[in-house]
């Protein structure tokens, strides 16, 4: 009992960190005319459109203040996609950023969080690579996000819903437990889903132009963060744009465990029908060198 409520309270608190926002935005960088040149700074040049004179050149240096990490381009730098990185950096620049983040497509999955070594960023199957629009990209991280909610919820389920006693009367493994539950209490819980879905979709869809349905199809608003639907009742959303960022990483590493733990235990139990305790009690008799089948 002790191991189901440690897994309740541990797969709780990740799960209560869902809808933190992400990523912090990319600073600009204060700019001013340059007169002479200094080894101190770093040196930014842009050349202006010509004249029927002469060309005019003008410089620009990033001052003191600028941030260590202050992105450092030069014109037609080319990044690991083949992106013009400068070009991108100014679009981001000016763009509005949500929680702290700018999207920027010099960077991969436009820069939004959840890359860790030793892997660092890991896209197998290209679901970000080049050529993927921005809202394709936010929209697979919004897949990804809630489906890693969902699971941490159905791993909590999976030790819970065996282990602790059912208001219906419901056992056996959890595989098994849906087709238990009552009717009237199933149409609840279908209300409930749907009620939910569709308060999301009015939150980060555009809503749907009938006239031109192919323009608004799957399109997420250009405010909307991917799975920030507000909802904080515990208050954990922090202020700080960098925290933002950590917290989502967080949440996104302990949602795509979950996902692959969730898949585990289904896929087990759908092969022994048994629960996961069973199942943990059967293999420490078959290691222990007790035959199970004589216990049982």
């Amino acid at each position: 009992m002790k191991f189901v409520q440690l897994a309740i309270l541990s797969a709780t608190v990740g799960a209560a960190c869902a809808f933190a926002p992400l990523g912090p935005a990319l600073p600009a960088a204060s700019t001013v005319a340059a007169t002479s040149t200094s080894s101190t700074f770093s040196l930014r040049m842009s050349t202006e459109p010509e004249t029927e004179t002469e060309e005019d050149t003008t410089y620009s240096i990033l001052s003191e203040d600028s941030p260590p990490n202050a992105p450092d381009f030069t014109p037609g730098q080319v990044n690991a996609f083949g992106s013009d990185v400068s070009a991108a950096s100014s679009a981001s620049a000016s763009a509005a950023a949500i929680n702290g983040w700018v999207a920027d497509e010099g960077l991969p999955c436009y820069g939004l969080p959840g890359v860790l070594p030793p892997t660092g960023f890991f896209d197998p199957l290209g679901f970000a690579q080049r050529g993927i629009s921005l809202n394709e990209v936010k929209r697979n991280r919004e897949a990804e996000v809630m489906h890693g909610r969902v699971a941490m919820i159905a791993c909590v389920g999976y030790f819970a819903g065996e282990q602790l006693p059912s208001p219906f009367g419901i056992n056996g493994p959890a595989n098994d437990q849906l087709q238990q539950v009552p009717l009237p209490a199933f149409i609840l819980l279908t209300l409930g889903i749907a009620a939910a879905e569709l308060k999301r979709a009015t939150i980060g869809w555009v809503e749907p132009d009938l006239s031109d349905w192919t323009k608004t199809l799957w399109k997420l608003r250009d405010n909307y963060y991917p799975g920030d639907v507000g909802f904080d009742p515990l208050n954990f959303k922090p202020t700080d744009p960098t925290a933002f960022a950590n917290m989502q990483t967080r949440e996104l590493q302990n949602g795509r465990l979950a996902m692959l733990g969730w898949a585990g235990m289904c896929s087990q139990e759908l092969v022994n029908h048994k629960s996961i305790a069973d199942t943990i009690d059967f293999y420490q008799k078959v290691y222990s060198g007790v035959n199970p089948y004589e216990t049982m």
